[in-house]
């Protein structure tokens, strides 16, 4: 793949753990795969990321890298002191066949540990972010989850999504009277509030605790519906511990939004509050008004496989023809799709690069992009504007704060899409008028 949409695995399973209450991360390869990574989400959450690394050398290479990552533990518990530390590994560590599985389960029993330490096997040659954000959070509940007591906590399973979308989750379900454990939570550890005292790990996350109680919940709620089986957290919690699992789309567009609303309406009992459905007539007012400006929209859509289905229903609810589609391996995303004449020249790339998304956004004359600020050459080369959306976003300020999720969300959403179609049909429309009509006449 030359030039890929998405990061490495590793890199998901770090975004992962930074949901986690008073977590640490520490990725098993070399210094630069680290420095890479955290610079990296530093740079899209504006906020100071701390990741460990076992600093694997030639020696550690050709030996076998275990006695680096005991001493990456052990200082990462006398300069951190965390409760909970994660192990991810990249490309060199899973070459040489570390099990770091069998190596944390040594170092807890030889140093007499209570505290958890979850491994996750995440090459970055096995996979991109979005899958090894998958399997980190797969661990995690592996790792943890039992069904010691049952309570009426439900567990809601997320995608990688900013910290302002999981904040309107939160309100959502306190708005409907539910109580939740959220997994993974960054909507404080990576957007936490300026405070004159620095921590070394913020506050926030997912609860410790909860993620032991995972296994007695009444349901669970997993926005993963290209997930496989194999990866999925919640069909895990259905079976082994018998947890019913509700699989969801991103609460993104009217019919996801109502879908999720319906859950937790099934869930709690209660109806929808008023000032909630009131949400959903403004969304369908704003759909009204700037439908007649999207029919036009061609539409290229690139980023996590959760995050691009749910916006291309987006699409399709307002008008605008997606062309080019960004899917997943497991083909998921293509065969939930709906067929239907907006869809006829939709062109769903399982494995996408940007070489890919390129040629075909040129043979499919799209005029609009969606996605994260990688895909920025599409504006540079063709004049294609991009409104960006998802992780990472590099070049503008405020990514961690941009709201696409439930009704309000997804008015702001579609005012930013309607809004970068009407800015390039107004910056062009004299050009175009002269080329279309005066040039005939002359």
């Amino acid at each position: 793949m030359e030039n890929p949409c998405h990061m490495c695995m590793p890199m998901g399973g770090i975004l992962a753990l930074k949901g986690i209450e008073q977590a640490m991360v520490i990725v098993h390869g070399s210094q630069g795969c680290s420095t890479y990574m955290r610079r990296h989400i530093a740079e899209h959450f504006n906020e100071p990321v701390d990741v460990g690394s076992s600093s694997l050398n030639e020696k550690g290479t050709v030996y076998g890298g275990e006695a680096n990552l005991c001493k990456a533990l052990d200082n990462i518990r006398k300069v951190y002191q965390p409760g909970l530390i994660g192990v991810v590994t990249t490309c060199l560590a899973e070459t040489i066949g570390e099990d770091i599985a069998r190596i944390a389960s040594e170092y807890r029993h030889e140093r007499n540990l209570d505290m958890p330490i979850v491994t996750a096997n995440t090459p970055g040659y096995g996979g991109n972010h979005s899958e090894g954000y998958w399997v980190t959070v797969r661990r995690l509940v592996e790792t943890m989850a039992t069904n010691t007591e049952r309570h009426n906590k439900v567990n809601v399973i997320i995608p990688s999504i900013s910290p302002a979308d999981i904040r309107e989750l939160k309100r959502l379900l306190t708005a409907m009277e539910i109580e939740y454990t959220l997994l993974p939570d960054i909507s404080d550890t990576l957007d936490r509030p300026y405070l004159a005292a620095y921590s070394k790990l913020p506050a926030g996350g997912t609860a410790i605790a909860d993620l032991y109680r995972l296994g007695g919940a009444p349901a669970t709620i997993e926005f993963g519906v290209t997930l496989d089986d194999k990866v999925s957290p919640g069909k895990y919690l259905k079976d082994t511990f018998g947890v019913p699992l509700y699989s969801l789309a991103l609460p993104i567009g009217i019919e996801n939004t109502d879908a999720f609303i319906k859950v937790l309406e099934e869930i709690s009992g209660r109806k929808c509050p008023e000032d909630v459905e009131s949400e959903r007539g403004r969304l369908l007012d704003g759909m009204i008004d700037s439908h007649k400006y999207n029919f036009a929209g061609r539409s290229a859509v690139f980023g996590d496989p959760e995050l691009v289905y749910a916006v291309t229903r987006l699409c399709l609810e307002n008008g605008i023809r997606p062309i080019v589609v960004a899917g997943d391996k497991s083909g998921n995303a293509a065969r939930l799709l709906p067929q239907s004449d907006l869809t006829a020249e939709m062109v769903v790339l399982p494995d996408p690069d940007f070489n890919n998304v390129e040629q075909q956004a040129r043979a499919g004359k799209v005029n609009i992009a969606i996605g994260h600020s990688d895909g920025r050459f599409l504006t540079e080369r063709h004049q294609i504007p991009l409104v960006r959306l998802g992780f990472p976003i590099h070049d503008r300020i405020g990514g961690q704060r941009l709201l696409s999720i439930g009704y309000t969300g997804s008015m702001l959403l579609l005012d930013r899409i309607t809004n970068t179609l009407l800015a390039e049909k107004y910056t062009h429309y004299r050009e175009n008028m002269y080329q279309t009509y005066y040039s005939k006449t002359s």
